[in-house]
């Protein structure tokens, strides 16, 4: 008789880690892997004395499912998804459930979800956020995809999630893609963080002459503030680790940043949906301006720059990096929100904007004390078009900007690059301007394509078009609006 409440395909340090957390919390795991050997590896030696079930087979895996079976995938994203749901299908009935918990693109997520339904099995794309630690102790969990297959993984989900004032950072987010298109704005958005971080790192360092050790110390007491967050604690141990030689490790990492494509994504998105999401796409951009070190050290040899030195109060300043690395936090949230916002009204989900910030509390790679006044800011007003517009963030901004804005000069001064912090003071900047200089940028279509602009004196979408040499037409090109 099957005895397994659910099965898992994929046994990288993720898919081990969740397998053991739900094995706490009393469900019956059944694995399989590819590479059978990792199977007999795993119960040998972190699942030992464990209820979990091995299998060394897909019909072995599906046959020690109790009904209806739940299968989690947890490959990596792409085709090999695909693989493993076509090697499942033969061995499934009608109701049974397929559960995606890579970091698939949104639109995969849409695709397998409408094609799956169409053959009777449920389908889930689960973003999944915390890392190897936060799989095995409690992660953030955003499903989505069939609303049918909720109930029968519902409890699971929400007993392994991590848990913030005794709730569980899990909810069901929306149909098809609706939980990896969340997953993919929380990677964007982590993007951001860690790049703002990076920077106010490099403007004490490289800007103030601060050292490593002062740095560390800087960031111990920003954490204990408006900053603390999961990322803030692990930089400021980052800072704090030294090499065998008692000098710090961090110094002797290349720089050089990888990434897997989620924040490309983001930002792919944000330009398909005509949202503009400049700081995650700076962040994005930062990452490959690093991989380019070879070219950048050519560069440095031959290209000038400012003459060094800081002439200003270092405690001063180290208050102003404060503001701004809070304020454009604030920015990215913004814009990660804005983005879910369009998302949904392109998509026809409806998205618990509260809700998600609550998901992001605990467990995730951006989780923060910050997120609470996001969930209050929606609690508040659900409606909310934007969260600077929110009385909490709108007065944070007016208290953080003057630091900011000295920060972003000051960088410039110094040569040294804050991309990100002006990026998010210039979508500011921009964001609150009643009147920016699109009406020249109209004119300049309008006078090489007949591409035809609106007038400040005449109703919204009514268009003109101008002769503007004397020598053209009265044709114009076709209105289009992103």
């Amino acid at each position: 008789m099957p005895q397994a409440d659910i099965g898992l395909i994929g046994l990288a340090v993720m898919g081990q880690n969740l397998v053991l957390n739900m094995n706490d919390h009393g469900f019956t795991v059944a694995v399989f892997n590819r590479t059978t050997a990792k199977v007999d590896e795993f119960m040998a030696g972190p699942a030992r004395g464990t209820n979990i079930i091995p299998t060394h087979s897909i019909v072995e895996l599906v046959g020690n499912l109790k009904k209806p079976r739940r299968v989690m995938i947890m490959v990596k994203a792409g085709t090999v998804v695909d693989s493993f749901i076509e090697m499942l299908l033969p061995h499934l009935d009608h109701g049974d459930i397929i559960i995606d918990g890579g970091n698939s693109l949104y639109t995969d997520t849409d695709r397998r979800t409408r094609a799956l339904n169409e053959q009777g099995i449920l389908f889930i794309g689960a973003g999944i956020s915390g890392g190897e630690e936060g799989a095995r102790k409690g992660p953030s969990i955003m499903p989505g995809g069939n609303p049918a297959a909720w109930p029968h993984v519902k409890g699971i989900f929400r007993a392994i999630a991590a848990r913030v004032d005794d709730t569980p950072c899990c909810d069901w987010v929306g149909e098809e893609g609706a939980g990896h298109f969340v997953k993919m704005v929380h990677n964007g958005i982590e993007y951001c963080d860690m790049q703002l971080i990076c920077e106010a790192y490099d403007f004490l360092g490289r800007g103030l002459g601060m050292t490593t050790d002062a740095i560390q110390s800087v960031f111990g007491e920003w954490n204990k503030g408006v900053l603390d967050s999961y990322l803030m604690e692990i930089s400021t141990d980052i800072l704090g680790y030294k090499d065998g030689d008692g000098t710090p490790l961090v110094e002797k990492i290349l720089d050089t940043a990888g990434q897997k494509g989620t924040g490309k994504w983001t930002g792919i998105s944000a330009l398909d949906l005509g949202i503009p999401l400049t700081l995650i796409g700076e962040a994005v951009f930062a990452r490959c301006l690093s991989a380019m070190k070879e070219e950048r050290g050519k560069a440095a040899a031959v290209l000038s720059s400012p003459l060094p030195g800081f002439d200003g109060n270092i405690k001063e300043y180290i208050g102003y990096v404060h503001d701004a690395l809070y304020a454009s936090k604030i920015i990215s949230y913004a814009q990660g929100y804005m983005l879910m916002r369009h998302a949904a009204r392109e998509y026809g989900w409806k998205l618990n904007y509260g809700g998600i910030a609550l998901m992001w509390r605990g467990g995730c790679i951006i989780r923060s004390a910050f997120l609470g006044k996001i969930k209050l800011a929606y609690d508040a007003n659900p409606l909310l078009e934007n969260l600077l517009l929110d009385d909490f963030f709108r007065a944070a901004i007016q208290q953080a900007q003057g630091g900011w804005r000295k920060v972003v000069a000051k960088a410039a001064e110094l040569g040294v690059p804050a991309p990100a912090f002006a990026s998010a003071l210039s979508f500011y900047d921009g964001y609150r301007s009643d009147r920016l200089p699109a009406n020249l940028l109209q004119a300049q279509r309008d006078y090489f394509g007949a591409h035809t602009y609106e007038r400040v004196d005449k109703p919204r979408g009514e268009f003109f078009h101008t002769d503007w040499t004397g020598r053209g037409g009265k044709v114009s090109s076709n209105t289009y609006n992103v």
